[in-house]
């Protein structure tokens, strides 16, 4: 469907993706290596498991998938650039996830080197995207080692504050973490570069609480749900996202234990007209858009008979 190597070097190729796809009345919002992203940092213990996410000329050898992952990701960069984006989503790996818990106690340094590697691989692939104008936006995540606004400030860190390190907010993940997901678009709304429309639902019980018991997405006290069916409160955050001048897509992502994907994308699309905000050109209460008269100012302020300079 698209090829992310030939779309790095030809931008023929994408102008021909984007003309094809403005015949139907659609526009590509962000191209996304999740998949990739991930590569980009394996713990041995997930070796084995992210190896289907790559080619089959790479598996079982962690150094040469690393090298394809980064190539990947140049490549997106590219032909994000091509195609005129602004943005790209992926995911950050994981090196140190294994260690999420500190138990057994985690030694010295450990989360600190893990972040310093993390952040070493990553540096030539945000100069790659930097040289494009592409932000590139994690997805925090589980199995990421940028799961949080903790984890993302350590990471930011570690690349000297680069400016295309930034966010791709998804209020879902948040939700699974008992993380106010309002107050951190308060916190971070100058990083925050993607927008996740992703609903979930936390109901902890008796016998099972965050960490889920290793039962299936329906069992679990936290799960993802259609969007409109969960406890994400989206009309907070598409107002604070007007309030911060988010200029970004919202981006519908399904995924449900309960609904068919096809009824939970006619609702959801619906769910996300009905939220989006159209910010208004004046205040509210500036009915007689009277402008500004200093002389009128003073006067109320008692200063009508003083100097203006003192």
């Amino acid at each position: 469907m698209f090829d992310l190597d030939i779309a790095g070097g030809s931008k023929a190729y994408c102008d021909d993706i984007r003309g094809r796809l403005k015949e139907f009345g659609i526009e590509i919002t962000e191209l996304s290596t999740h998949l990739q992203g991930q590569l980009v940092a394996v713990h041995p213990v997930y070796d084995e498991q992210f190896d289907g996410f790559a080619p089959p000329s790479v598996r079982g050898r962690p150094q040469e998938r690393q090298a394809w992952a980064t190539g990947q990701l140049v490549n997106a960069a590219k032909a994000s650039m091509h195609l005129g984006l602004k943005a790209h989503a992926t995911f950050s790996g994981a090196l140190a996830w294994p260690f999420l818990y500190p138990w057994p106690q985690r030694p010295s340094g450990l989360v600190e080197e893990a972040f310093a590697e993390l952040s070493r691989r990553w540096l030539p692939i945000l100069n790659a995207f930097d040289e494009a104008g592409v932000d590139v936006c994690y997805e925090l995540h589980p199995g990421e080692d940028l799961h949080d606004g903790v984890t993302f400030e350590r990471f930011l860190e570690g690349v000297g504050g680069h400016k295309r390190a930034n966010i791709l907010y998804d209020p879902s993940h948040f939700v699974l973490q008992a993380l106010d997901y309002l107050s951190f678009i308060d916190i971070y709304h100058q990083r925050i570069r993607a927008f996740h429309v992703k609903d979930a639902e936390f109901n902890p019980t008796g016998r099972s609480g965050v960490y889920g018991g290793y039962q299936a997405w329906l069992d679990r006290p936290g799960r993802f749900r259609s969007l409109g069916d969960g406890q994400v409160n989206f009309r907070a955050i598409f107002s604070k996202l007007a309030q911060y001048d988010f200029d970004g897509w919202a981006v519908l992502e399904w995924e449900c234990a309960l609904k068919h994907p096809q009824d939970g994308a006619r609702e959801g699309a619906q769910f996300i007209r009905d939220h989006i905000i159209r910010v208004t050109d004046r205040a509210f209460d500036d009915f007689a858009d009277a402008g500004t008269d200093r002389q009128a100012n003073r006067r109320l302020l008692g200063l009508a008979g003083g100097e203006a300079g003192r």
